[in-house]
């Protein structure tokens, strides 16, 4: 049970999965978490997904260590209070949460479909709030850092007003909060970012929550042939529900992966989307692809080694790599339709969830993850809206 102390207007006391050093496991505890200041809303978590970026962080030694810490960002709920300045929310509005933002005004923002990086609400790296760069959770008057000014993985959270998005309330909350980070990345990588086109061949590196998604974005947009490379060859399955038509376990071919695309596709793939967050494979990636159109679209977060090496030669004859945030999609403005589309069941988001677990099972998330033995964890709140 939630031991929510309520102050209208002030400060909540609710529970928070707090994480207070690399790697260890995360204690519920009381946090406070102040109310929204101008241009911010706060909101009632109802369900939150474990995403692995969440865990590529919660497992990082490097620096600055910034623990304690609340990560979760993949998570949907309700406006419990709006700050002063927000016109778009009211209290009782159901929403997604982003880990990138959307001001409307910028440069970025208003480049039609350039670049969906807000030069305002962009990935938020430090800790804490875009506005003023302090933290809206505390405990015994002690500041926690956040992750993406979203963490989720609390009863109730600050987030700035444009880094969510409101949702039709017909819009099952357990489900779509998918939406508001893998689900979305993948179908964008697809579609926004590598414009995938109808009888093409698509190689994807990496069966998860994203890999998956690009497959269906593949499948939606008519790819002829779609190879899935994973390790865990209990992913083969699972894969040809979101339209892969070929599963390569790279421990058990002869050769390389790039060599056997290539002979599968009579030289490479038209497209080829890095799933991993493994730098290295980038290249491997980029060697499926061939000459003169093929492009190559990383999405992976890396775990290690951020830098990325291939030969000029590559690109040199005509291949094209591609970064990809959040597929491409602008979140504010593109979220809603992704949600029609949810609703009319042209898109598939039940599938990708393999457990559904209470807050207070939250580490179990995480061990299932690492372990590599779940898609995506969705992570029931206290008292959570149904």
């Amino acid at each position: 049970m939630s031991s929510l102390s309520r102050n209208p207007g002030g400060i909540i006391k609710c529970k928070g999965a707090v994480a207070w050093g690399a790697g260890e496991a995360m204690t519920i505890q009381e946090v406070e978490v102040s109310p929204p200041q101008p241009s911010e809303i706060r909101i009632k978590v109802v369900s939150t997904s474990l995403c692995r970026s969440d865990v590529t962080a919660w497992l990082s030694k490097g620096q600055p260590a910034l623990f304690p810490r609340i990560f979760g960002h993949e998570a949907s709920g309700i406006v419990e209070s709006v700050g002063e300045g927000v016109t778009e929310f009211v209290e009782g509005d159901h929403v997604l949460t982003l880990f990138i933002g959307e001001c409307m005004s910028c440069k970025h923002c208003v480049s039609s479909k350039k670049s969906n990086i807000c030069q305002q609400l962009g990935l938020e790296r430090k800790g804490f709030m875009h506005s003023n760069q302090k933290s809206r959770f505390f405990i015994k008057g002690k500041p926690v850092y956040h992750y993406c000014a979203v963490s989720s993985f609390s009863e109730y959270t600050v987030v700035n007003a444009g880094c969510a998005v409101k949702i039709t309330k017909d819009a099952p909350l357990h489900k779509v909060c998918l939406l508001s980070c893998g689900t979305a990345a993948g179908l964008g990588a697809a579609w926004n970012v590598a414009d995938v086109s109808k009888g093409s061949t698509v190689a994807i590196f990496g069966l998860g929550t994203v890999g998956l998604s690009v497959a269906q974005g593949a499948k939606i947009r008519g790819a002829s042939r779609i190879i899935g490379v994973d390790t865990n060859p209990e992913k083969s399955e699972k894969a040809k529900a979101f339209g892969v038509t070929d599963f390569i376990n790279p421990n058990e071919i002869e050769g390389t992966v790039q060599q056997v695309i290539k002979q599968m596709t009579d030289g490479g793939a038209d497209y080829s989307f890095e799933c991993i967050g493994d730098t290295e494979m980038i290249t491997t990636a980029l060697q499926s692809c061939c000459d003169g159109w093929g492009v190559t679209v990383t999405l992976g977060v890396p775990k290690t080694k951020p830098e990325v090496t291939a030969h000029y030669g590559l690109l040199l004859g005509g291949r094209t790599l591609k970064g990809s945030l959040f597929g491409g999609w602008k979140p504010k403005s593109d979220l809603p339709s992704l949600i029609d589309m949810y609703l009319k069941e042209e898109i598939v988001i039940d599938d990708l969830i393999t457990h559904n677990l209470p807050f207070e099972d939250i580490n179990k998330a995480f061990d299932l993850m690492v372990a590599g033995e779940c898609l995506r964890c969705v992570i029931h709140m206290p008292n959570g809206y149904e």
